[in-house]
């Protein structure tokens, strides 16, 4: 079963991927990567990507595709495999079903933004260790500390409120409109996303029939 995974930044869509990898054991493919797998094995499109890397620049949808085509041809994919981070836009999904690349299934796991807002907000990284938090679901034993190693817990740049208020602008801009895209292909299943992980990883190994 080829996949999609769907989801605001924050609402889990990577950790439900992830379940459902393990789930049906094929891979999880993150464009990030394997642009950087490609750029290291010095593929015909890795060295492209490479190039456009390290100028700073963006790396273009036909050298991505074309990575995702060589990813997607390995012996791991040939019971299928979840995309997880692309397609990002409509042109970009396009441009997948203009080169064949068969999609069965786009999952969208669906958070409203306030409570995406919430969660992500809450998040402490250790400054040591690296160590994961919460100030309301997982909290460290003594605020501030890390549990394992003592070091501080911050707020990771990624989570400071303004940023995630403009990821999440980002997202409904450019990629909420693939849902009505794969939508009209009676492709997209919604997943509503739970409290509880677990919950929500119940609901998504249903929605692929796993």
């Amino acid at each position: 079963m080829n996949l999609i995974f769907l989801g605001a930044p924050g609402a889990g869509k990577g950790t439900q991927a992830e379940v459902v990898s393990e789930a049906l054991n094929i891979p999880q493919i993150s464009t990030g990567n394997i642009l950087r797998e490609a750029a290291k094995n010095g593929t015909e499109y890795g060295v492209k990507a490479k190039a456009a890397m390290d100028s700073g620049a963006l790396v273009s949808d036909d050298i991505v595709i074309g990575i995702l085509k060589e990813r997607i041809a390995e012996d791991d994919c040939k019971k299928g495999f979840i995309l997880d981070g692309f397609p990002r836009t409509v042109p970009q999904a396009e441009a997948l079903d203009a080169m064949g690349i068969k999609i069965d299934k786009v999952i969208e796991i669906a958070v409203a933004d306030d409570t995406i807002k919430q969660r992500v907000s809450g998040r402490r990284v250790c400054e040591g260790c690296g160590a994961s938090y919460h100030i309301l679901y997982k909290p460290s034993k003594i605020e501030g500390k890390c549990d394992k190693c003592g070091c501080a817990t911050i707020v990771r740049k990624d989570d400071q409120p303004a940023t995630v208020l403009e990821r999440l602008a980002v997202y409904h801009e450019k990629t909420a409109p693939l849902k009505n895209y794969y939508e009209k292909q009676g492709k997209l299943v919604t997943v509503e996303g739970q409290e509880e992980v677990s919950e929500t990883s119940k609901l998504t190994l249903a929605a692929v029939g796993a």
